[in-house]
């Protein structure tokens, strides 16, 4: 499942205009789904919402919580995607911020929604490190 980074990451670029950003970065909140209070569901979801990405794994941390509670990260070659469960509530907060031309993290959040089955879903999605680009100019402005 762990793969050696590629050497660099490109900025990926809308089309439309002549902008570019280091990445997307998802912030999802799920509620009332599926109880994933196991260390090895955690690395199982983390590992598939990676390639699922179309990402690079690095390695994956997990960290139960007594008496209750798991948090899981998997880092990626193109950035990262936090799992953090309060089974107390039936909340998952879920991270994840990909960068690069190749990731697709709506992707990863499609399985983790498959997968866990909330009833109610809260998206929020920031385009991350955007910069603009003047021709004319030759210079690069951070937005």
């Amino acid at each position: 499942m762990i793969r050696k980074p590629k050497s660099s990451i490109l900025w990926n670029r809308e089309p439309s205009r002549e902008v570019k950003y280091a990445g997307i970065h998802l912030i999802a909140e799920f509620w009332n789904g599926k109880n994933i209070d196991d260390k090895e569901e955690m690395k199982k979801l983390l590992g598939k919402a990676s390639k699922e990405a179309n990402n690079t794994p690095l390695k994956i941390i997990i960290h139960k919580f007594w008496p209750q509670g798991i948090t899981g990260v998997v880092l990626l070659a193109e950035s990262h995607i936090a799992l953090h469960y309060w089974p107390e509530y039936n909340y998952l907060a879920v991270d994840i911020f990909t960068c690069g031309n190749h990731s697709q993290p709506t992707k990863a959040l499609e399985y983790l929604k498959k997968e866990i089955k909330p009833k109610r879903i809260e998206v929020k999605e920031i385009k991350r490190g955007i910069l603009s680009y003047e021709k004319d100019k030759k210079q690069i402005n951070f937005l």
